[in-house]
């Protein structure tokens, strides 16, 4: 079963997020309070544990749910393989659809500087947001098309 970690906000682009209890998905926006949030393709950012736990193997100290910048930290499914178009499910109402996977990794990333190397770009994937609603760590998801 795929579920959520954690969800993780930041006020400004090019940081890490830092983790709250629970967020507010909003319809073709993202999450509430999140600087990457707005009328664009790429509204929310997942990334998997599985995935941080590779770059763990690069540098172990200091790694935390959103220090690569995800809005949502899954465990159990691997996003990076699922196709453009896959819509999710995350807990009671919210779906979104992924956009894109990957993304160039751009100069001055903070991340980047702090971990050695960012993952995002090759196993991040990002989503906009059909349908909004609250989600926190512990929520199923579920792939309902693609």
């Amino acid at each position: 079963m795929a579920t959520v970690i954690a969800i993780n906000i930041s006020e400004k682009k090019k940081t890490p997020k830092k983790t709250i209890p629970k967020g507010k998905l909003k319809e073709d926006f993202g999450f509430e309070g999140d600087a990457h949030a707005g009328n664009w393709h790429r509204q929310v950012s997942l990334l998997a544990k599985e995935s941080i736990e590779k770059a763990k193997g690069m540098r172990t100290d200091g790694l935390c749910h959103g220090m690569f910048a995800e809005n949502i930290t899954t465990e159990g499914i691997e996003l990076y393989t699922l196709p453009v178009g896959t819509k999710l499910k995350i807990g009671e109402t919210a779906v979104i659809e992924v956009t894109q996977i990957g993304k160039e990794c751009h100069d001055g990333c903070a991340i980047r500087e702090l971990v050695g190397q960012c993952i995002m770009p090759k196993e991040g994937i990002f989503a906009k947001v059909l349908a909004g609603g609250t989600v926190k760590a512990g929520d199923e998801i579920t792939v309902i098309d693609g």
